[in-house]
């Protein structure tokens, strides 16, 4: 059996090439604050790749996906191991955009610190009174540059992210980050409001797009987990304070509150972080995880 061992690895995904393909595993592993945690979340992995697959299918009218397959049938011997069955993801090779989307529908976390202190997000002026975790007027997208693990990623307005992607794709960077800023909008739109009919609010997510060989955006990496989103329960919501949440909020704050921890989550705080993915996923796809 060939073994294979990843070109890059990121806070959380492993990225394997196998010729003409990549293998995109989602590990078990978890950020927080730009750094990696010293536990593991079980069947985090799983959570992230099943649950972005039926994004994927869900939105494939938008946006093409780089998404070929999440069977293990469908790839080399040694994804089939028990380490990396239901967490890898079969995908399309790309040439990534180096921009975090992240789109906001609803004013919280570090949004609602810039507006309290200006009225402004990421220089996005927003009507005064809004309350803390209010749903906005309109969704706004609100890019930041992809850094490297251990530096904070760095909030950018849409006029840097059109340099951003110039640099990177010459001649094409007004036409790819309007794209992007679209299709960031367009799909947030549609994924909120199925979130919403099966009772979780998105308040914000992130995509990361890349260009294909024919030079089409295509969306990559995960798709609205909750390791790139917030998700609120609907019921019992109501702004003007912090919510309750399906997603590693629940890890940040117990880090806030004891920032003595060095990175170590206490096993409850791990078990009730792994319930929280868990009861997402049922949540939003209707199943349990396989």
């Amino acid at each position: 059996m060939q073994e294979y061992r990843p070109v890059k690895e990121g806070k959380v995904r492993e990225l394997y090439d196998i010729g003409d393909q990549l293998i995109m595993v989602a590990t078990d592993r978890i950020s927080a604050f730009d750094y990696i945690l010293k536990n593991t979340i079980p069947d985090k992995g799983k959570v992230l790749t099943q649950m972005s697959k039926f994004w994927f299918d869900y939105t494939k009218d938008i946006v093409p996906n780089h998404m070929i397959s999440i069977d293990p049938a469908d790839m080399p011997e040694f994804f089939r191991a028990p380490e990396y069955a239901g967490k890898s993801t079969l995908c399309r090779k790309l040439s990534m955009i180096p921009i975090e989307c992240i789109v906001r529908g609803y004013i919280t976390g570090s949004g609602w610190e810039s507006y309290k202190e200006n009225g402004t997000v990421c220089g996005i002026t927003l009507p005064a009174g809004l309350k803390e975790c209010e749903k906005l007027p309109e969704p706004i997208f609100t890019p930041s540059t992809k850094a490297e693990i251990g530096i904070h990623d760095e909030n950018i307005n849409f006029g840097q992210c059109v340099e951003v992607c110039e640099k990177a794709f010459p001649g094409h960077g007004a036409d790819y980050a309007a794209k992007i800023r679209d299709y960031t909008i367009a799909l947030y739109r549609k994924c909120a409001d199925y979130a919403l009919s099966r009772g979780i609010i998105i308040a914000d997510t992130k995509f990361e797009f890349g260009v294909d060989e024919a030079g089409s955006v295509v969306i990559a990496d995960e798709m609205l987990t909750p390791d790139s989103s917030r998700f609120w329960p609907l019921e019992g919501y109501e702004a003007g304070h912090g919510q309750p949440s399906f997603d590693k909020q629940f890890v940040r704050n117990w880090l806030k509150a004891n920032p003595d921890s060095d990175y170590h989550l206490p096993e409850d705080v791990v078990e009730k972080t792994s319930a929280k993915y868990r009861e997402a996923f049922t949540m939003i796809t209707g199943k349990d995880l396989a």
